[in-house]
């Protein structure tokens, strides 16, 4: 399956309720007035775009209305053009390090999919035939070291690991002399899900990358955050939140295939600037896919 195809099957849920609400509103009325436009703006808030891409999305349609009236008014189109333009504007290839290993902390709440991304962020490194090591940081959870243990067998990338228990800092920093007494190219940590109003934990967090970055000049040199789609705009508030404790790079939204809300990935971006670097469209190690702006902006105003 082409990642176009992939990405059309995974907002498949968003897009078809999208296009519905789209089609009833524009068909419905010949000529596009307030009302119109209000009902509009209310199907762009329903799939989670967030109100100032709405907003970006009716003051266009109501434009191009203005300037051209309802003949060849195409209203996908220029939805599909505005976030492709908003989603363009920022750089998704993974940081590279100068020298010695790069190392990319990766962050959120619990629950939505860190450990499965660590893993398939090393896998697809490996696939372009660099060298990846994972840290099992995540020392709360008890499934999670194991969970992170078989992924790397399965995948075939080394993970260094503490006790249940240790204390996270310290297993950061023995991945980190790890990686660079074996010259890696990437190091994938894998911290343990923080509720982002939880203080304490935020400050935990802050203490592994002030760590890291002791040892090792520039590191991390990326922080990723997790978010899971089906949560909507509730994720705009972790990534808030978040990016205040530990200013983050980039965003990694998973679980796309099974949310009727794919448009929080254009809100998040278009509030934090923040490029979505990657997105999770099934469980499979290959179904986490670099993002594409514009293969995004077409599945999701697909008519």
């Amino acid at each position: 399956m082409g990642l176009f195809q992939k990405f059309k099957a995974g907002l498949q849920k968003t897009q078809s309720q999208l296009a519905h609400e789209i089609k009833r509103i524009v068909t419905r009325s010949p000529k596009l007035d307030a009302a119109t436009l209000e009902e509009l703006e209310a199907a762009l808030i329903a799939a989670d775009l967030g109100l100032a891409m709405t907003g970006q999305i009716v003051a266009a349609v109501k434009h191009a209305y203005e300037s051209q009236g309802n003949t060849g008014l195409d209203v996908f189109a220029i939805a599909r053009a505005e976030v492709e333009k908003s989603l363009s504007a920022n750089e998704i290839d993974l940081v590279k390090a100068t020298h010695g290993p790069t190392v990319i902390s990766i962050v959120g709440v619990n629950g939505t999919g860190k450990t499965t991304t660590s893993a398939k962020l090393a896998h697809l490194i490996q696939s372009q035939r660099k060298t990846a090591l994972l840290a099992a940081c995540d020392t709360f959870r008890a499934a999670a070291i194991e969970q992170i243990k078989l992924w790397g067998q399965k995948l075939k990338v080394e993970v260094i690991a503490g006790a249940y228990g240790a204390d996270a800092a310290s297993v950061a920093h023995d991945a980190v002399t790890a990686a660079q007494s074996r010259k890696a190219d990437y190091l994938f940590i894998d911290t343990a899900g923080r509720l982002h109003t939880k203080h304490n934990l935020m400050q935990e967090l802050q203490k592994l990358h002030r760590v890291i970055g002791k040892q090792l000049a520039g590191a991390p040199h990326e922080v990723l955050l997790v978010l899971d789609a089906t949560t909507g705009m509730n994720a705009l508030n972790q990534a808030r939140e978040f990016n205040k404790a530990v200013p983050l790079t980039g965003l990694v939204v998973t679980k796309l295939d099974g949310t009727s809300k794919g448009g929080m990935v254009v809100a998040i971006q278009k509030e934090l600037g923040l490029p979505v670097k990657f997105i999770g469209l099934g469980e499979q190690p290959d179904d986490l896919q670099p993002f594409d702006a514009k293969q995004f902006a077409q599945a999701l105003f697909e008519e």
